[in-house]
C-alpha cells in the first residue's frame, strides 16, 4: 500500500550576480533552484514588503478600529483555536493596546463546545463581555450565521482572515482577506497572523495621519516573533513577503527579544533560542501551542502568549508541554488504529491498494487529533486523506480533517462535492492542502463515495507517485560545519521554499538502533573521505545494505556541544 518513492533532482538554475562573499556557491545554487537568483529575492527584507494599502478592505477596517479607539469602545478579538489563531489573537490584543486601545478583550471557541469559528452559540456566550466592535482573526470568512448574530446585537464586525472564501462573503462591516475577490495585494500566502499584523500597520498609519500619537510611535516590529511562529505553524507558502516576516521574527527570538511566553515554550521544548530555525518552530514550539486547542482550550495558549511575567509564562509553558505529551499519546493510539483499519481494508476489500483517496472514521477518536492522523497517513500513502471523529458525544455530527497531496486542491474538491450533493456537507473551509468539514454521521458513506469519485476524476498516475525533490549531490569539501551552518542560517525554509535536501551514494561502515524506531549509521561517501554520522528517524527495520542511495539533509550536530555535522536521512534505497 505504501507507494514507491522516487528521487528527482531539481534542474540546475544559474545563480545571478551581486552575492556577498560570505554566501557560499552551494547556498547560491539552492536559492536559484527556488526562484531566488539574486540576494534581494533570496533574503527579502521588511523594507520590501508590499504596502498595506494594496489589501482590499484594510482602510475601512483601520477606520472602524481607529474610531473605536478614539471613542474608548470595547473591542473583542475572537480567535481560531490553532497556533495561527492563537498568535493572531496575541498580535491583535498586544497591537491594539500599543496603538491606544484601552478596552480590549478576547475569546476563543472551545472545539468540543462551540465548534469552529464565530458561531451564534459563541456570540451568545461572549455577549456578557458587551463589546462594541468584534474583530475576528484567522477566521470569519465562512462564519455567515455568527456574523449576522453579532450584528443583530448592534456590534460592528471586522473580519480578518486568509482562508479561501465561498461564493458569498459574510455581511460584515469590513473584510480584510488577501484571497477575497477583487483584492490585488501582492501576496496571497499570508497566514491569519500576517493579515491582522497588516491591519495594525494600516491602523498605525491612519492614527499617524490623525495625529493621535503624543510621543514616539509604537514599534509594531515587537510583534514579529508572534507573526513568525503563526506563519510557520500554519504551513502557508513562504513567499517573499512571508520569508521577510518570518526572518525578522526569528531574529528577535534568537536575540532574546521574544515575548516571555514564546521564550518559555522554546525553553521547555529543549531548543537553543540562539540558533532557532523555522523547523524548530514547526516541530517544537507550534505543537505545544496547538495541543491546547486540540485537547483542552486554546485560551491557555493565548494566555501564555499574552503573559509578560516570565515566571508565570514558564508555568503556562510547562502545562502546555504536559498537554502536548498527552496529545502525542492520543495520536499514537489513533494512528495505530488507523493503520490497522487500512491493513484490514487492504486484505478484505478488492482493489483497496488501487484507491486514490481514503476516508476513515472511528467513534472513539478525538476530533482535535484527526488532522494529525490525516497528515501522517497522507505522508505514508501519498493519497488525500480525510479522518473523522464525532464532533461531540451524542451530537450526531462528524468533524473531519482533510490533508491532500500536490495536484489535488482539497478545499476546491469539497466545494465540488458540495455543489454536486447539496446538503451532504454541513460546513467546510480551508486551503489547497488542508481543510475541515462537518457532516451528519449517517452521511459518512455517501461522502466517502463522493470524495473517492472526485479524487479519481482529478488525480492521474503521475500525481499519485511520491517524489522526493533533491538539490543534487554535495561535493566532498561541502560535508563540513561551515556549509551546514550556512544552510541552517540561510532560511527561513518551509512550504514552497523547501529546506535543502541532497542525494548521493554511500558506503555503510556500521549501524545501530537508537530508541525504539531510529537508525544511527556511520557512512563514507564514494571516493573516500572521513566517516560521516547519519540518523534516520523512524528508519529502524530492515538491515541497511552495504551501499545505499540516500536523500538527506546536511545538519549541525550540537549534541553535548560537539559542534559536528550529521546527515539527517529522509529516504534510503539500495544503490
Amino acid at each position: 500500500m505504501t507507494p514507491v518513492r522516487r528521487i528527482r533532482r531539481r534542474p540546475p538554475v544559474p545563480a545571478g550576480s551581486g552575492w556577498p562573499d560570505h554566501v557560499p556557491p552551494l547556498l547560491r545554487r539552492i536559492y536559484a533552484a527556488r526562484g531566488a537568483a539574486d540576494p534581494a529575492l533570496a533574503r527579502p527584507r521588511l523594507a520590501g514588503l508590499p504596502p498595506p494599502a494594496g489589501m482590499r478592505g484594510i482602510q475601512l477596517a483601520a477606520e472602524l478600529l481607529a474610531d473605536a479607539i478614539a471613542r474608548n469602545r470595547r473591542i473583542l478579538v475572537v480567535a481560531d483555536f490553532d497556533c495561527d489563531g492563537a498568535t493572531a489573537c496575541a498580535v491583535a490584543v498586544r497591537g491594539l493596546r500599543m496603538l491606544g486601545a484601552r478596552s480590549v478583550v478576547h475569546a476563543v471557541p472551545n472545539r468540543a463546545v462551540h465548534g469552529y469559528g464565530l458561531s451564534p452559540a459563541l456570540v451568545q456566550e461572549v455577549s456578557a463581555l458587551e463589546p462594541d466592535l468584534l474583530l475576528t482573526v484567522d477566521h470569519g470568512i465562512a462564519c455567515h450565521e455568527g456574523i449576522r448574530a453579532a450584528r443583530a446585537r448592534g456590534w460592528q464586525v471586522v473580519v480578518t482572515d486568509h482562508h479561501l472564501p465561498g461564493e458569498r462573503l459574510p455581511e460584515a462591516d469590513a473584510i480584510v482577506n488577501p484571497n477575497q475577490p477583487g483584492c490585488g495585494f501582492g501576496s496571497k500566502a499570508l497566514a491569519g497572523v500576517g493579515v491582522v499584523f497588516y491591519v495594525l500597520l494600516a491602523l498605525r498609519a491612519l492614527l499617524r495621519r490623525r495625529e493621535a500619537f503624543h510621543g514616539p510611535e509604537p514599534d509594531l516590529a515587537e510583534l514579529l516573533d508572534l507573526v513568525a511562529v503563526g506563519t510557520v505553524a500554519d504551513l502557508v507558502p513562504l513567499d517573499a513577503c512571508n520569508r521577510a516576516l518570518v526572518a525578522a521574527g526569528l531574529r528577535r527570538l534568537r536575540s532574546g527579544q521574544g515575548t516571555p511566553g514564546l521564550r518559555a515554550l522554546i525553553e521547555v521544548a529543549g531548543r537553543d533560542a540562539r540558533a532557532l530555525s523555522a523547523a524548530d518552530i514547526g516541530y517544537a514550539v507550534a505543537p505545544r501551542l496547538n495541543a491546547a486547542g486540540r485537547l483542552e482550550d486554546m485560551s491557555l495558549g493565548i494566555e501564555c502568549l499574552l503573559c509578560d511575567e516570565p515566571g508565570r509564562a514558564r508555568e503556562l509553558a510547562r502545562t502546555l508541554d504536559a498537554i502536548n505529551a498527552e496529545r502525542r499519546s492520543v495520536q499514537a493510539t489513533m494512528l495505530g488504529e488507523a493503520e490497522s483499519a487500512l491493513a484490514s481494508h487492504s486484505v478484505h476489500v478488492a482493489g483497496a491498494d488501487a484507491r486514490v483517496a481514503w476516508c476513515l472514521f472511528d467513534p472513539a477518536w478525538h476530533p482535535g487529533v484527526v488532522g494529525l492522523v490525516a497528515s501522517k497517513l497522507k505522508e505514508r500513502l501519498h493519497r488525500p486523506v480525510v479522518a473523522f471523529a464525532p464532533a461531540a458525544p451524542g451530537s450526531g455530527e462528524l468533524r473531519g480533517s482533510a490533508r491532500s497531496i500536490p495536484g489535488f486542491h482539497i478545499r476546491d474538491a469539497l466545494a465540488a462535492i458540495d455543489a454536486g450533493n447539496p446538503g451532504l456537507i454541513r460546513r467546510f473551509g480551508g486551503h489547497a492542502m488542508a481543510a475541515g468539514l462537518t457532516l451528519d454521521a449517517e452521511r459518512f458513506g455517501r461522502f466517502e463515495e463522493a470524495f473517492s469519485a472526485q479524487a479519481a476524476a482529478t488525480l492521474d498516475d503521475a500525481l499519485l507517485q511520491s517524489v522526493i525533490d533533491s538539490d543534487g549531490e554535495l561535493a566532498p569539501e561541502e560535508f563540513d560545519r561551515f556549509h551546514a551552518e550556512a544552510l541552517r542560517d540561510g532560511g527561513p525554509w518551509g512550504q514552497a521554499f523547501p529546506e535543502p535536501l541532497f542525494d548521493g551514494e554511500f558506503e555503510l561502515l556500521d549501524f545501530r538502533q537508537v530508541g525504539d524506531r531510529h537508525l544511527r549509521m556511520r557512512l563514507r561517501a564514494p571516493g573516500g573521505g572521513g566517516a560521516l554520522k547519519a540518523i534516520h528517524f523512524g528508519g529502524w527495520g530492515e538491515e541497511p545494505p552495504a551501499r545505499m542511495r540516500l536523500a538527506f539533509r546536511l545538519a549541525c550536530d550540537d549534541w553535548r556541544d560537539a559542534r559536528d555535522i550529521q546527515l539527517v536521512v529522509e529516504h534510503r534505497e539500495p544503490a
